[in-house]
């Protein structure tokens, strides 16, 4: 039942990793869910926030952002599921202290003692989890068995020198427009890096530019001139 008090919402979504973030695997089923259990009515979502961390983690930017929110346009956090908050216990009490009404799709009707509970179970099941994990581990070793990939270290040299090998190739390609911009006047790292965000050029990840990758580019194309004299 949607608490009546309270006809403005605040959407917090958690997705565990980078790729799922920019993908939307995991971050549309959520959205879904809270449009679902809304269904409607007279409210009214005044924030979205997205989370891209580990649930083993208390430190969630986006989260406070979101308490903030909701204490400031006396709204309710609604989540999609309780475990997209954490795994632990000590945070959802944390939460739960700030004094911000909050509610799982999963789970709307659960009062504060039963949030405690599936929070203190859950953290319980993450401990079994990681001991179970453990002790199977240490009966491979005591069995004389090699742990991991035997040829990890070759496996991982071979994926440096691909990503290095690519990163070389990006920044020969975005190494002329770089060197018109300095011809034009723009000097520093930082005058730089505007001069690209303003012709849309993108990183190699896709992102805006700051001085930090602007340099690195211009290292990799000194080192490139120097193996090529040598």
């Amino acid at each position: 039942m949607l608490p009546k008090k309270v006809p403005r919402f605040v959407a917090y979504y958690r997705v565990s990793t980078d790729r799922q973030g920019k993908s939307g695997l995991g971050l549309e089923a959520q959205q879904m869910a809270v449009r679902e259990y809304l269904n409607g009515g007279a409210w009214e979502l005044v924030g979205e926030f997205t989370e891209i961390e580990s649930g083993k983690h208390a430190d969630r930017p986006q989260l406070a952002v979101a308490i903030e929110t909701c204490r400031r346009q006396k709204a309710a956090l609604v989540i999609a599921k309780l475990d997209r908050l954490s795994r632990n216990l000590a945070f959802i009490a944390t939460l739960m202290e700030s004094g911000v009404e909050f509610l799982a799709a999963d789970n709307p009707n659960a009062s504060k003692l039963t949030i405690h509970i599936l929070a203190a179970v859950a953290e319980h099941e993450r401990e079994m989890i990681s001991e179970r994990t453990r002790a199977a581990l240490a009966a491979v070793k005591a069995r004389g068995k090699q742990l991991g990939n035997p040829r990890l270290s070759e496996v991982r040299s071979r994926g440096t020198d691909r990503v290095r090998a690519s990163a070389n190739q990006f920044a020969a390609n975005v190494l002329p427009i770089i060197r018109e911009i300095q011809a034009a006047g723009h000097e520093s790292a930082a005058a730089i890096a505007a001069q690209l965000n303003a012709r849309k050029v993108a990183t190699a990840r896709g992102r805006a530019w700051s001085h930090v990758q602007v340099g690195a580019v211009l290292k990799r194309a000194q080192l490139a001139s120097r193996s090529a004299y040598e």
